[in-house]
């Protein structure tokens, strides 16, 4: 039996067989979610290009922080001990990301001019994946996600 590829490597994948940077996250724990692969490509499909290409909130943070919640994210309103946990470790994802890129915002971290709002998707051709920088930034935050499920 072969070992499963690492958070990282199936992020990869998933981004390049054509899904958006969230749901290359949120695909790529869909096991630790314990969630069919459809509904997490699903629930995720909004998050590309900074949410809905917004080029707001770089989609592989916010599908990370999905993935945080449906793995540790209580169902209870009054459980504020969880939702402390929960947003702790969500900033300290995001703070890890931040630290290591300088911002979460997907126009900033693809230097984009600002306004760079947009319905139509990129094409994924061979030159995109070439010039565009967004694996790097699913790398990371699928190894900052895996590391962080695997200490708490």
């Amino acid at each position: 039996m072969s070992e499963r590829m690492c958070a990282a490597d199936r992020a990869e994948k998933l981004f390049r067989d054509g899904y958006n940077c969230g749901q290359a996250l949120v695909g790529a724990f869909a096991e630790e979610m314990d969630m069919p692969m459809e509904v997490a490509m699903k629930i995720s499909s909004g998050l590309g290009g900074g949410l809905c290409r917004m080029r707001e909130a770089c989609g592989a943070v916010s599908g990370a922080i999905v993935v945080l919640g449906t793995v540790y994210g209580n169902d209870d309103p009054e459980d504020y001990n969880n939702k402390r946990f929960v947003y702790a470790l969500g900033q300290q994802m995001c703070f890890r990301f931040q630290e290591k890129f300088g911002t979460l915002n997907c126009g900033k971290l693809l230097n984009l001019p600002e306004g760079s709002v947009g319905s139509l998707p990129t094409p994924r051709t061979p030159d995109f994946y070439e010039k565009r920088p967004c694996l790097k930034y699913i790398r990371a935050m699928a190894e900052i996600l895996e590391d962080t499920l695997k200490n708490n």
